[in-house]
């Protein structure tokens, strides 16, 4: 009965707009309406909320000739258009009163057969639509995204006494397939779930941190990547979010659950921040900044982080403690937990409440572990959820430490003892129910997420970087599992051997991972120790290993399809470039960027690019200008929209998709409707452009110097990607094939690694993760 073509966001603050901007990104025509403003322009509001979406630091869109799907308006003069629409989410202030009249208004315009929804975060559905007629009740939901929406995967979707079970069923599948949203079905409880453990964990981590006396940037170092949490870490997450906010959510928590609750514990005020409020210190949005003073290169300021005695910002200590970097290095966050030291107790402090209170809400709040997880995960960018966290201690070495501690251990947990969470059983991956036993996990069709699959499943081969697996379909797998999965000599060495083995035994391969970014590119680590020892002959080998490898899969006799998301950068990017197919996630990162660090994309990414470029411009000398300026400014795209004009994503090849869970089943569809009549196509030699354009470039490079907006060696650089993308020296008209601009790569990348101002660059980038402009 119920169907989603047409929707209506009310409020147009952060929440609103980011709903707004996510609809237009899934091709539904949206109507956006706040207050009337003062003044004749009377939509005023709205367009100001407009330009917000194009934000260049976060834009809410894929593109932005997708802001024509929004249609804006005000709730006094526009309130007849609902009519028009299949679904209502209201995203106004969290007041319960401003609500309800909002909900009488509503119902007087919207059409029998839309649905309604609230974003709110905190107030149950019974107090929202205690005053409404029943055929409202029955067609209202909580639909609760989390911020930013484009971004973050989570959506909480609450149904009430009197909702109906097809209306659930409509949002559900709405959110998840065009929407691209991972569903969690919440209880009617306060808090839900994902801020319900999550700010729990954030002012856990908050309090502790004060009461241990932890300047900020220490704990953000404990509590952040080494946990398995974003890097932001506690202090750094209230400055992105805002300090006055993030107070208020504690706020709003306090006055909604139980009496007994033990959030109540970490909740009360802090007079440090209480002061910082006043004082307008309250985060990145406030400008003069919150815990942490932002780096401001052009005046020349570093990092600064507040003191809280003198309240003064001081020199922000970059150093982090070793057990930190240790269980960052190894992905490990059970490091944080060994031995007995300030920053273990803080580590331990934090997860053995956390993890105690997430297991406290199973059944009651939730029925299932899973759920709790998927929030955390989806919700928060846990990399692990409070079970699996548990699973990783031991449940009985995690109950030891409890009891060796005095803590209370909840229900749950007891039920675990002597197992496990999660279990591998006959093939399939099983958790625990509270009565104890256990059901298999099924996700809904088409959903695919290879971290739980890979439980399941025996490595063919494994090193250190990467793994090969056999699916099903006798397809292979290759994925990438480095830090940011950074791309050296033990990753190409198994994709190496991975291409090899599915050529001759194999339907298909595909290459992805379930990792927050599909792989961040060539390992610099191993570059700088070419470069800084001046092996010369070790780096050419490394960049004809990675070249012969991408090349070999290229030309493998199967179909190889990519599936990324995230992060594809660099060496990265190469590999997408060198696969017969590509299905993006509609977020995906992607662009040759090695130009920031000084040298030239090494593994076939200038080759790659200009044989592109040359296939949609047939000019050879149009084709090479555009890779040139493309590579150079080291240009990225933020979705596949965005890299279709900049021929990074082939419309007419490739593909994408909004929910990054269904990447893997979409690839592997790929694999299998291509493999019966697949057949290799190998390119022919370019006819190159030559030395005339090569000194072309030159100029405009040295002119764009003289103009302030290239530095030496950007100049320096510049110049090895010209003489690439022309062939140098040669006469126009010349025929290079793709041995031939592979190895002009590695000439390039040589020469470019003997001089100091690319050592510089990359540990620089090593070193602050910015790029160095020498």
């Amino acid at each position: 009965m119920y169907e989603i073509n047409s929707a209506a966001i009310i409020g147009a603050g952060t929440m609103g707009l980011g709903i707004a901007g996510q609809l237009a990104n899934a091709g539904v025509q949206v109507l956006l309406l706040d207050i009337p403003a003062d003044g004749e322009n009377r939509n005023a509001i709205c367009e100001r909320a407009l330009e917000r979406l194009l934000d260049e630091n976060q834009p809410g869109l894929l593109h932005k000739d997708l802001l024509e799907r929004i249609t804006i308006g005000n709730i006094e003069d526009d309130m007849a258009k609902l009519a028009d629409v299949d679904w209502i989410a209201e995203a106004v202030v969290e007041r319960l009163d401003i609500k309800k009249s909002l909900y009488r208004e509503i119902d007087k315009y919207r059409k029998s057969g839309s649905i309604i929804s609230s974003n709110t975060s905190t107030i149950p559905i019974s107090l929202l639509v205690e005053d409404m007629p029943v055929t409202f009740r029955e067609e209202f939901a909580i639909t609760h995204f989390f911020n930013p929406v484009r971004v973050m995967r989570l959506l909480e979707l609450v149904r009430g006494t009197q909702t109906r079970s097809d209306v659930i069923e409509c949002l559900g599948h709405f959110c998840e397939r065009r929407l691209g949203k991972g569903i969690v079905v919440c209880n009617d409880t306060p808090g839900f779930l994902g801020n319900r453990v999550g700010v729990f964990a954030i002012q856990k981590a908050l309090h502790t941190a004060f009461d241990m006396g932890l300047k900020p940037e220490v704990a953000d170092a404990i509590f952040g990547r080494p946990m398995g949490i974003p890097k932001t870490g506690v202090f750094g997450l209230y400055d992105l979010i805002g300090i006055d906010l993030m107070s208020d959510v504690a706020k709003s928590l306090v006055s909604i659950l139980p009496a007994d609750d033990v959030f109540h514990g970490v909740s009360a005020e802090i007079p440090v921040m209480v002061r910082m409020i006043e004082d307008g210190l309250i985060g990145n949005k406030g400008g003069t900044g919150g815990f942490y003073q932002p780096a401001d290169t052009a005046a020349g300021r570093s990092r600064k982080t507040l003191d809280f005695n003198s309240f003064e910002y001081r020199d922000h200590d970059a150093g982090k403690p070793q057990v930190a970097v240790d269980a960052e290095l190894a992905g490990d966050f059970t490091l944080l937990l060994q031995q007995d030291d300030d920053y273990r107790t803080y580590a331990w402090e934090i997860l053995a409440s956390t993890l105690c209170y997430a297991a406290a809400l199973i059944p009651d709040v939730n029925e299932s572990l899973v759920a709790v997880d998927d929030a955390m995960k989806l919700g928060y960018n846990w990399i692990q959820g409070p079970f699996e966290m548990i699973d990783a201690i031991g449940v009985d070495q995690f109950v030891a430490r409890l009891e060796k501690d005095g803590r209370d251990i909840p229900d749950f947990v007891r039920t675990a003892m002597g197992k496990s969470f999660y279990r591998c059983n006959g093939g399939e991956l099983q958790y625990l129910l509270a009565d104890g036993s256990y059901q298999t996990l099924r996700r809904a069709k088409g959903i695919r997420r290879f971290s739980e699959e890979r439980r399941t499943l025996t490595p063919l081969e494994e090193n250190a970087a990467a793994s090969f697996f056999e699916l099903e379909n006798n397809v292979g797998l290759v994925e990438f599992h480095s830090k940011a999965n950074a791309l050296g000599p033990e990753s190409m060495q198994l994709l190496e051997a991975a291409v090899k083995h599915a050529s001759a035994k194999m339907t298909g391969l595909i290459i992805h991972n379930d990792a927050q970014h599909f792989s961040c590119g060539a390992d610099l680590q191993s570059i700088l120790g070419f470069v800084a020892n001046q092996d010369m002959e070790g780096l050419d080998s490394f960049l004809d290993h990675y070249q012969r490898t991408l090349a070999s899969m290229k030309y493998a006799p199967i179909p190889v399809v990519a599936a990324p998301s995230g992060l594809s950068m660099g060496g990265g990017f190469e590999v997408l470039l060198h696969a017969d197919k590509v299905v993006f996630h509609a977020n995906s990162v992607t662009g040759l960027v090695e130009s920031l660090v000084g040298v030239v994309p090494g593994g076939g990414g200038v080759k790659e690019m200009l044989y592109r470029w040359y296939e949609r411009e047939g000019d050879i000398t149009k084709a090479a200008w555009n890779a040139f300026m493309n590579i150079g400014y080291g240009k990225t795209a933020r979705s596949p929209l965005e890299a279709e004009p900049l021929a990074m994503f082939r419309s007419d090849v490739d593909d994408y998709i909004m929910n990054r869970d269904r990447l893997l089943d979409t690839a592997m569809s790929a694999v299998m409707g291509m493999a019966p009549d697949y057949a290799v196509t190998r390119r022919t030699p370019l006819a190159m452009p030559g030395r005339d354009v090569w000194a072309e470039m030159r100029e405009w490079l040295q002119k764009a110097h003289e103009k302030g907006h290239l530095t030496p060696h950007d100049v320096t650089t510049g110049a090895q990607i010209a003489m690439i993308v022309t062939g140098g020296g040669i006469d126009a008209g010349t025929e290079l094939t793709e041995n031939d601009l592979f190895a002009l790569e590695r000439e390039a990348f040589v020469t470019l690694g003997k001089t100091v101002q690319t050592r510089d660059r990359i540990q620089f980038m090593l070193e602050n993760g910015t790029p160095l402009r020498n």
